[in-house]
């Protein structure tokens, strides 16, 4: 072994936070842009954007690791030079604003020296270095307005303090817009109640929407507050919506949409304010939600690891169809599935297992407009191997065994990915007697796989068993390894014969698809297909999927808004309900 000075450990700490440092600076600049680019309309900058905040990780990462090994080689030092760099490293975070995403950069590091194989608390921070208590930098974070005069003029202070460097396209229809929905909320008492409107300081942007985000405070509830803007073709602001549902604010924040850009030197408490607001969402889920997916992992894996300390069921195959590409298990107490890519494919699968990895990291970089699942990579992932059944076992080494390492107490999982769990379509289908239900969910699915197609992704395999629902009754698409994008598939009609085997004698290419064929296979009994083709008849038109294909060639971006659409100020439903004409200029109301 090669002896090492204590002068090498700490140089070595401080170049490991250094990475994190301009890591953090690098995510910060692509964030901190995103105002500009939301008041320019630069939607595909944005998007660009997206993929490049994610890939700044990676790049940084690599980066340090190759500087380590001009100082030292990892592989001829011995553990306790590593036990003492954590030590070296927890004394440089010392006051660190973001001590938490330093920690897991500092992970990440170890595992890619040690390529992940190293699990120890010793050597890494399985757990963290000390307790964030929430609160602490609130003020930091956080704008409070005082409601003791009227509506009106909190909102005029609000927007005294948010400002946008472009004009409201008509800024006393959005006042009063405001001004209405919010008395609309509360009665006459609540409104009285209310001490406080806090709101964070980050302005929220993602794809072509900005949101502020907050909560208005009472003796008895709080309530979120979010005031939804979009900008105009012509470079005006718009306010969309007054947001003060749970439900909504929920699915603003659902798994299935990209991630936030949201400037804050203090996420940790941002996300404790969050978590006040939204307490059925668990903190991982909120930080991948600001885009710090990577230490959102580290913090599942301590919500996983403290999950199995206080439960005692087993893992076991999850429900539905068993898959054709992928072995997926779970943990009925549990809210995710484990997918793990099978080692060999049927003739019908004409892919690749790298082919399969591609398809995931198109989906990690792609507008998931809230139709497509987020999903996170593992490799060398731990599991009690006392939790799994032998039959279990046995079904993983038969389909995935060059995935699989058995020690004797544990299932080592060499790459594997995390998703969301959902109750499968098919069996929600199975089992849901209601036909408002029903309805809604075909409905749901084919403005799921219509939204996937406008956000520039071709699903591929549209089987109603590759498709979820969540509690809210939103239809998720969870299987990607046939999707691609759209210019890499012509849509064709079927060929006009009385032959019932004129397709077959066709030339027909791998790209080549038939969506008159789609009613056939995407459900399977006759009153689901007879209703799917009722609610979405386009969905089996050529030209609608050719017109699709025109669309995103050009580059058009599509915004789907998260909440509904009759909760929005310009929408028809909105101004029938409160009896306003949405383009007209209002008088101001200080009652």
């Amino acid at each position: 072994m090669t002896e090492i000075t204590t002068s090498v450990q700490e140089k070595v700490a401080y170049l490991i936070l250094q990475g994190f440092e301009k890591n953090f600076r690098w995510f910060g600049r692509i964030t901190k842009g995103a105002q500009e680019r939301f008041e320019q309309a630069q939607w595909q900058a944005t998007h660009q954007a997206v993929k490049e905040r994610i890939a700044t990780y990676d790049q940084s990462l690599s980066d340090v690791v190759a500087e380590i090994y001009q100082i030292i080689h990892p592989h001829q030092v011995d553990s306790q030079f590593w036990r003492h760099l954590k030590l070296a490293y927890v004394g440089l975070l010392d006051q660190h604003p973001q001590y938490e995403l330093a920690e897991t950069f500092y992970n990440s590091v170890i595992g890619r020296i040690f390529t992940h194989t190293v699990v120890d608390d010793a050597l890494m921070f399985l757990l963290p270095s000390r307790c964030f208590v929430a609160g602490q930098d609130r003020n930091k974070v956080v704008n409070s307005f005082d409601t003791t005069g009227t509506v009106r003029n909190m909102l005029e202070d609000i927007f005294r303090i948010y400002r946008f460097h472009i004009p409201f396209e008509n800024r006393e229809r959005d006042m009063q817009n405001l001004d209405t929905a919010l008395r609309a909320r509360l009665s006459k008492e609540q409104l009285a109640a209310v001490h406080t409107v806090e709101i964070l300081k980050p302005i929220f942007f993602r794809s072509k929407a900005a949101y502020l985000i907050g909560r208005i405070c009472m003796p008895e509830e709080t309530l979120p507050f979010v005031i939804a803007l979009l900008v105009n073709d012509d470079k005006t602001l718009v306010v969309d919506a007054l947001l003060t549902h749970r439900h909504d604010l929920s699915v603003i924040f659902g798994f299935a949409r990209s991630y936030f850009m949201a400037d804050t030197q203090y996420p940790a408490e941002v996300v404790a304010f969050l978590q006040e607001l939204l307490p059925n969402k668990k903190h991982f889920e909120l930080y991948i939600s600001l885009g710090h997916y990577k230490h959102g992992k580290t913090v599942f894996y301590r919500n996983f690891l403290a999950h199995l300390d206080s439960s005692d069921d087993q893992f076991e195959a999850a429900p539905g169809i068993r898959g054709l590409v992928m072995a997926v298990f779970h943990l009925p107490s549990y809210g995710v599935v484990f997918k793990i890519i099978k080692d060999e494919f049927p003739e019908s699968k004409k892919i690749t297992r790298e082919h399969v990895k591609d398809c995931y990291r198109l989906v990690k970089m792609s507008d998931r407009v809230g139709r497509m699942a987020d999903t996170h990579e593992y490799v060398n992932f731990r599991l009690p191997r006392h939790r799994m059944s032998q039959a279990l076992i046995d079904e993983l080494l038969e389909v995935a065994a060059s995935s699989i390492e058995l020690t004797e107490d544990e299932v080592i999982i060499k790459h594997m990915y995390i998703e969301r769990k959902m109750t499968p379509l098919n069996l929600y289908l199975e089992q849901e007697s209601d036909p408002e239900k029903i309805e809604n969910a075909i409905n749901e699915l084919g403005l799921c796989i219509k939204q996937i197609a406008r956000a520039n992704i071709f699903p591929g395999d549209m089987l109603h068993k590759n498709f979820g629902i969540t509690r809210h009754g939103r239809v998720i698409f969870y299987d990607y390894d046939e999707i691609c994008l759209m210019k890499d598939r012509v849509f064709r009609e079927l060929p006009k014969s009385d032959d019932p085997f004129a397709l077959d004698v066709m030339s027909v290419s791998p790209q080549d698809v038939f969506p008159e064929q789609f009613e056939h296979f995407i459900v399977g009994k006759r009153e689901l297909k007879a209703l799917l083709k009722q609610l979405h008849p386009n969905l089996m038109d050529p030209g609608y999927w050719r017109a699709i294909q025109q669309k995103a060639g050009t580059g058009e971006i599509h915004h789907f808004s998260p909440y509904s659409e009759c909760k929005r100020f310009n929408s028809r439903w909105y101004s029938e309900k409160h009896h306003v004409d949405p383009n007209a200029t209002q008088a101001t109301n200080n009652s």
